[in-house]
């Protein structure tokens, strides 16, 4: 997208009156919303309140009924499912559409999520985490100016969850991409975002911003507030 001369230079995605439905549904009312580059928000909300459905929209995959989305032109999405192509090796996958000449960036890429050496390695071959991280390099290696986030690490054990938190962040803070998040997880949320945005009934219920330092601390109780208003909006009474 071209910033016009009332949007900031670093704008990397404005959504104003975005509406969509889904035969008699309403699943999006009106939203508006605007991310520079480099600012990392999380969309939290119910099941079935049309997060998956803004994602989608975000990448084009979806259109509004009505609206606008003004987006950077370098989109990607990682999915809950890494979707790698089983009959390609780690590297093919990491490269799928590109040319050839983009090999040594993938391999950098894979290096970036600690997969070095693992370029020929099957699919099959690898853990879910590992899955994940394929996901993430074949994302990065497409130099994204948005990048879109759907549940990466809802299949994930704890542990390995934790691990690729950790990554993410660090490669976020080093590309600068702008990011949305979906996810369920507050803490999740809480953990990584720049911003917390709670979709209820179609529209946001509310947009905070997480002015806390990184790494974050679970048991700050700054933290503990910020998890305690958004799983209030959630529906969910938590004592202090």
């Amino acid at each position: 997208m071209t910033a016009q001369p009332d949007e900031p230079a670093d704008l990397a995605l404005r959504i104003r009156a975005l509406s969509k439905r889904f035969g008699a549904k309403q699943v999006l009312s009106g939203i508006d919303l605007d991310i520079r580059r480099g600012e990392f928000v999380a969309l939290l909300g119910p099941s079935g309140t049309g997060k998956t459905t803004l994602l989608r929209i975000l990448a084009g995959l979806e259109l509004p009924d009505e609206g606008t989305v003004l987006a950077a032109p370098r989109r990607t999405t990682v999915y809950q499912e890494p979707r790698l192509v089983q009959a390609r090796r780690v590297l093919a996958n990491v490269t799928l559409g590109l040319p050839a000449a983009r090999g040594r960036a993938a391999r950098d890429a894979l290096a970036e999520v600690g997969l070095e050496g693992y370029e020929r390695h099957w699919p099959a071959t690898l853990s879910g985490g590992e899955a994940q991280r394929v996901a993430l390099a074949r994302a990065l290696v497409r130099d994204p100016e948005l990048l879109l986030l759907d549940e990466p690490f809802a299949a994930l054990d704890a542990l390995t969850r934790l691990q690729m938190q950790e990554l993410v962040a660090e490669l976020c803070e080093r590309h600068r991409p702008a990011v949305v998040l979906v996810t369920h997880d507050v803490e999740e949320a809480v953990r990584l975002a720049d911003r917390v945005v709670v979709l209820r009934e179609g529209g946001f219920a509310v947009d905070r911003p997480i002015d806390l330092p990184h790494p974050r601390d679970r048991d700050d109780p700054a933290f503990a507030e910020h998890r305690r208003l958004f799983l209030a909006h959630l529906g969910v009474a938590v004592s202090r």
